[in-house]
């Protein structure tokens, strides 16, 4: 490979949202065993990136400065690490990148084949690059509820917060794989966009019934996918049924503290917190769902490598409709 250097997208201290992003050129990575190179098409931002550019992580993320962030990539593989035999040069692929590591917002990247699946050509790098951390945590978040997407699911209703966004407008979709009755919350302006994904019922969160989560045709919640903040699990419990269970895929310390009152208590309503744990399998579950159109990336934005700040800013100001992705 002629090129040793690549340009890149880091920083180099906690805070400083967008401005303190800084175009670098640093030296091209090289894959180690069970690693690949890649050459990056497009990125996919995620709150959690900048999240842990505030610190919200800290001391265990970033492991050290400078720090490349993004872990959500598309690209096509050139050059093959020590014992990998799954790829070969030239093929193009969707990955997760190692949390600790990052390095997304770069021209070229390492990643573990272990995250990594094939992008087929009727998926765009940047439809492929939204998939990994929204969609596999809506799928994990849906089988967190007890949905096993095996065809043995049986109806049931489920209520969908922040349903336009990264995770919600995934979570939608695949609910209806499942074959769930779909209540979605979201704001007035992506009404439409939530029915044409599948939702049965749309609320405008800003509605008096958005306020209160309540059901347009009374029906009782067995589920909730919470993919926002704000929410506290008191507004949730009149609307679930007996059994009904919050799965929050933004645990605060707060809803930590909800969980286990609810455990210590044997409440038959129960908040579950979720911490994405990715496995290739499901990201490769996604991606086929993809690929036979029964999910699609809503993409909200795409931005150069050059205006990444664009990227940032619009993630942080949390009013994405999709996926905001970087193209390379």
């Amino acid at each position: 490979m002629a090129a040793k250097v690549m340009r890149a997208v880091q920083y180099d201290r906690y805070g400083g949202g967008a401005a303190g992003l800084k175009h670098v050129e640093v030296p091209i990575p090289s894959p180690k065993k069970d690693e690949v190179l890649l050459k990056l098409e497009a990125a996919s931002i995620n709150p959690v990136d900048w999240k842990i550019q505030k610190g919200m992580l800290r001391p265990f993320l970033p492991p050290k400065f400078p720090f490349i962030p993004v872990v959500d990539v598309a690209g096509e593989v050139i050059e093959l690490g020590p014992g990998v035999s799954s790829f070969s040069v030239g093929d193009k692929a969707v990955a997760m990148l190692n949390f600790p590591t990052g390095g997304g917002l770069a021209e070229y990247a390492v990643a573990q084949v272990n995250l990594m699946v094939s992008r087929p050509p009727e998926v765009s790098p940047s439809e492929g690059a939204g998939l990994p951390t929204a969609a596999v945590t809506a799928l994990q978040a849906l089988k967190a509820a007890g949905m096993k997407f095996d065809g043995s699911d049986k109806p049931s209703n489920v209520l969908i917060t922040a349903a336009s966004g990264g995770v919600g407008h995934f979570a939608v979709q695949q609910a209806k794989v499942a074959g769930l009755h779909v209540t979605a919350t979201c704001g007035a302006r992506n009404v439409d966009l939530v029915k044409s994904l599948g939702a049965d019922e749309v609320l405008d969160y800003k509605s008096p019934e958005g306020a209160i989560l309540k059901s347009p045709s009374d029906k009782k919640y067995d589920a909730v996918i919470h993919c926002t903040t704000g929410i506290p699990f008191s507004t949730f419990e009149p609307n679930l049924s007996s059994n009904g269970k919050v799965i929050d895929i933004t645990p605060s310390f707060k809803s930590m503290v909800t969980f286990l009152l609810k455990k210590v208590t044997f409440s038959k309503k129960k908040l579950v917190p979720l911490l994405l744990a990715p496995k290739r399998e499901e990201l490769e579950f996604v991606m086929q769902l993809v690929k036979e159109g029964k999910l699609k990336t809503v993409v909200d934005s795409v931005h150069p490598l050059n205006k990444a700040e664009e990227a940032w800013v619009k993630s942080i100001d949390g009013h994405a409709t999709g996926k905001i992705i970087v193209e390379m």
